[in-house]
């Protein structure tokens, strides 16, 4: 049992029931607007900034609020509350409506994914090994939802209430497995919990070395560049694909492929980090790899394309998306870690919300092709200031 009170299993089948959830609902987003709500393409971004902008504020406010007050109370809230905004799109998913509660499973997947990060960096585990893990429930839950959704939502000719049916029963479940396994802190004791050391006065005042903050700043401006061109695979890429002849059901097995290849990389980072590990180096090629697929998108002329393309982009988003986040837990004093993987996640939001709309106004203003070009170059450019930050300052950082 961990400081508090939660026993590793438990928080990664709550990360899988959320990412089986939330897999019903993203990789239909802009293809349901487009062609069941006849929206543009820019509206759809909209919706999604809008979305991913309330991703941003709930993953701030949860992250301050973890180091602060109750966590199990906090994180029982953002589960129920979700479940009653799924229940609600089941019946409500015209236009305006959809986008209004749309923006509102946005702030609750910021906040419980924030609660989650920030227990397991309490874990009692390795932060590496942690985020590896929870890397690895996400993404096996997402292998089982894009599996299904795809062929769901054309069996159901576009109606989308059943998929949110099926998130909402997976909500109740999370719900559930927080109500009986994430126990009150006050069960646990206050003695056994780092965080409670000092007052909450005494917490505000705890400052992370310089050399820490400058690298840690770094990776958070790095993911939000990295998740909006990153996005445009999640988004604008389902209506290029469709547009030339490819099925809704073929671009939703580009996500199965991802995420199984996920689940198989993460393995074998597990197991390759228990006798070397380099963390900077596997973000390095994590997002080498990731600008590589904007490249071989360019001569996407087939299936196959697409098919190698999400290849290098798993590679890539598998080595660089989970060692982040373990890098700045080790970077962050123990009393405000769950601050950092707040601040952490709102960046990674961001980036997921300005994304859809980066994407669809630069596609109307001039084309695919030179999406995919502006993708790899700001990947490319983005690793090279990662590169020489970390190596400025990586010798005199301090590792809590």
């Amino acid at each position: 049992m961990n400081r508090q009170g939660i026993e590793l299993k438990w928080l990664l089948l709550g990360m899988f029931l959320g990412s089986i959830g939330n897999s019903f609902v993203w990789p239909l987003t802009t293809i349901y607007m487009h062609q069941q709500l006849h929206e543009s393409l820019t509206v759809s971004g909209i919706v999604l900034l809008l979305y991913s902008g309330a991703n941003v504020v709930g993953s701030y406010i949860a992250g301050t609020l973890f180091d602060k007050k109750n966590p199990r109370q906090l994180m029982l809230g953002g589960t129920i509350t979700a479940t009653v905004i799924m229940t609600l799109l089941i019946a409500f998913n015209g236009w305006p409506i959809y986008g209004i509660l749309l923006t509102g499973v946005g702030f609750m997947n910021g906040w419980i994914i924030t609660m989650v990060n920030s227990y397991g960096t309490q874990s009692g585990h390795d932060g590496r090994y942690v985020f590896n893990m929870l890397y690895f429930a996400n993404n096996l839950g997402m292998v089982i939802g894009t599996t299904i959704v795809g062929p769901l939502y054309q069996y159901a000719h576009g109606n989308i209430s059943p998929m949110f049916s099926i998130t909402t029963i997976l909500y109740v479940l999370f719900s559930t497995v927080v109500f009986f396994f994430f126990k009150d802190e006050k069960n646990t004791g206050n003695s056994n919990r780092e965080v409670d050391v000092g007052t909450p006065d005494d917490r505000q005042r705890v400052k992370m070395p310089i050399n820490n903050l400058l690298i840690s700043w770094t990776f958070f401006a790095a993911l939000m560049i990295i998740w909006t061109m990153y996005e445009q695979w999640a988004s604008n890429l389902s209506v290029f694909m469709t547009d030339q002849g490819i099925s809704m059901t073929k671009y939703s097995l580009l996500w199965t492929l991802n995420g199984v290849l996920i689940v198989i990389i993460q393995l074998m980072i597990t197991w390759f980090n228990r006798y070397h590990s380099n963390l900077y180096l596997q973000v390095f090629l994590g997002i080498f790899t990731v600008g590589f697929s904007f490249v071989l998108l360019l001569f996407a002329k087939s299936y196959i394309w697409f098919v190698l393309a999400m290849t290098v982009l798993t590679i890539g988003e598998a080595t660089a998306f989970p060692t982040m986040p373990a890098i700045v837990n080790e970077l962050s004093p123990v009393n405000i870690k769950g601050k950092y993987q707040g601040i952490l996640n709102a960046f990674s939001s961001l980036g997921k919300a300005i994304g859809p709309l980066f994407g669809g106004i630069l596609i109307e203003l001039s084309s695919y092709r030179i999406l995919f070009v502006v993708c790899a170059v700001s990947v490319f450019v983005t690793l090279v200031v990662v590169f020489i930050i970390v190596k400025t300052n990586q010798s005199r950082t301090i590792h809590y």
